[in-house]
């Protein structure tokens, strides 16, 4: 029986751990720095690619353990958050906070052994995501763009791991995450909007899920594609793309545009989440597209 419990117990811990660092969002912010860094290097290195891979997950965990400790009591107030390890009561502020204080130093320490402007990127990444972003999601609508700032970090990241500098490569590949953020979280709060309400959060650029919020989304996933084609130019430096590329990335960015103009005409919860859905499918695709595009070109 005590061994039963023991695994309960030891699962338990291990889910809450999870949910606490939004495992499956870190993996998938590892993987927009994993990206850049093949794009950046000229050589692969495994122990970068893995100090990297550690230390944005340490980096990505702690600004979401810090989050749910300052959201704690309004994410009790939400159906898609009430179940959370500290607002279910599963774990203290203090064992979070712990947690978020450990990961911001393990994440700086192992991305300053990749080079200082690596650790440095992420150390702004943790603070404009805690101590802007998080305090202004229930006070204006500015949020989003704040927000998108720590969330385009992680894609140019990768390139300064790579090359320990910052230029026209990585500030091409921020724009890219940076303008596509906009249509991908508006896109979520339109579909959660109602459940944002009772949080108090302001996430919509008009303040609710109408034409003028849908007119946004489509202008920005147009700037996402634009930037996306920019290096097929051969205006940014090192980082390049092929006809071909810029071909299948402007088709993937179709799709995008297809669902953001079917939210315009049908202005539905389920509309906004099939743009959800494709946006995360075209920032994927998109950076295997770079990827291999580099290699096989």
């Amino acid at each position: 029986m005590s061994t039963i419990k023991s695994t309960v117990s030891v699962a338990s811990i291990w889910t809450d751990f999870k949910e606490i660092t939004k495992m499956g969002l870190s993996i998938s912010v590892v993987f927009s720095s994993i990206a850049g860094y093949f794009l950046g290097a000229d050589t692969v290195e495994i122990t970068t690619l893995l100090l990297l891979c550690f230390g944005g997950y340490f980096m990505v965990g702690a600004s979401n353990a810090y989050n749910q400790i300052i959201e704690k009591d309004l994410d009790a107030l939400m159906d898609r958050t009430k179940n959370r390890p500290i607002p279910a009561g599963r774990m203290s502020v203090n064992a979070a906070f712990t947690i978020a204080v450990l990961f911001t130093l393990a994440g700086v320490a192992t991305l300053y052994i990749i080079n200082p402007k690596t650790a440095m990127y992420g150390a702004i990444s943790i603070f404009i995501y805690t101590c802007m972003y998080t305090p202004l999601k229930t006070k204006t609508p500015i949020a989003v763009f704040v927000g998108a700032i720590p969330g385009a970090i992680p894609f140019m990241l990768g390139w300064v791991a790579a090359r320990n500098d910052f230029g026209i490569e990585p500030g091409t590949l921020f724009a890219i995450q940076f303008f596509w953020q906009f249509p991908h979280f508006w896109a979520i709060g339109w579909f959660l909007h109602d459940d944002y309400k009772k949080g108090g959060f302001f996430m919509l650029p008009t303040g609710k899920p109408d034409k003028g919020t849908a007119v946004q989304i489509i202008m920005y996933t147009v700037w996402t594609i634009i930037a996306s084609i920019i290096p097929v130019f051969g205006f940014t430096g090192d980082l390049k793309l092929s006809i071909v590329g810029a071909i299948v990335v402007f088709g993937l960015g179709m799709i995008m545009v297809y669902y953001a103009l079917q939210l315009f005409k049908l202005r539905t919860p389920k509309a906004a989440k099939q743009l959800m859905l494709s946006s995360v499918t075209y920032i994927t695709l998109l950076q295997i597209v770079y990827v291999a595009d580099k290699f096989l070109s």
